[in-house]
C-alpha cells in the first residue's frame, strides 16, 4: 500500500487506533505488536516485534511470546470493517474450544487467521514452522489444531491492501 496502515485516518483517528479499541473493548486489554518508539503515542502498550520485516506469522508469535493469558485475540490493524459482536463471539468460542487456534472461516470455507483466537500452546509449533522458514499464516496454522468458526460473511474482515480497498472504505 505504501503508507503504514496503522496510520490512516479513520473516523477521527486513526484505522490502528480504532481496530485497538475495538480489542481492547472485546477482550478487557490490548497489546500492539511493532516499533514502540514509532507508536509511543497509541494509548495502549507497544512490544517490539520480535521478527520485524518477516509478516504477520512473525507478528503472532511476538504476541504469543509476550502473553500470561492462555488465549489471545490476534487482529491485524488494518480491518475497518470489524465490529465488537464479532470479537466477542470470537473470544466466547475460543474459550470454550480445545484447540491451538479458532479461525472465523466463511460460507466459502475461507478461514481468517489474523482474526482469530489463538492459545498460547501453540507457539512451540507455531515457531517450529517458522524456524523452518514457513512465512504464511495458514500454513503454519495447519501445523496445530485449529478449530474453524463460521461466520456468515468474511466481509467483515476485509483488510486494505490497496489504495483501492482503502478507498471502499472512505479513506484518502
Amino acid at each position: 500500500m505504501g503508507r503504514d496502515k496503522a496510520r490512516l485516518p479513520f473516523r477521527g483517528g486513526w484505522l490502528g487506533g480504532f481496530v485497538a479499541g475495538m480489542v481492547a473493548r472485546a477482550a478487557g486489554s490490548t497489546v500492539l505488536v511493532g516499533d514502540p518508539a514509532e507508536y509511543s503515542e497509541f494509548p495502549w502498550p507497544v512490544i517490539a516485534d520480535r521478527h520485524p520485516g518477516e509478516g504477520p506469522l512473525g507478528g503472532i508469535l511476538t504476541a504469543l511470546h509476550h502473553t500470561e493469558s492462555d488465549w489471545n485475540l490476534v487482529v491485524a490493524c488494518d480491518m475497518p470493517g470489524l465490529s465488537e459482536g464479532v470479537l466477542e463471539r470470537i473470544i466466547q468460542a475460543a474459550e470454550q474450544s480445545k484447540a491451538d487456534a479458532l479461525l472465523p472461516q466463511g460460507p466459502s470455507g475461507h478461514p481468517e487467521p489474523l482474526c482469530a483466537a489463538y492459545h498460547r500452546q501453540a507457539l512451540d509449533r507455531l515457531e517450529a514452522a517458522f524456524r523452518e522458514g514457513e512465512r504464511k499464516v495458514m500454513a503454519a496454522v495447519r501445523r496445530i489444531g485449529a478449530e474453524m468458526l463460521p461466520v456468515g460473511d468474511l466481509a467483515v474482515f476485509q483488510n486494505v491492501n490497496t489504495p483501492e480497498d482503502w478507498a471502499a472504505y472512505g479513506g484518502q
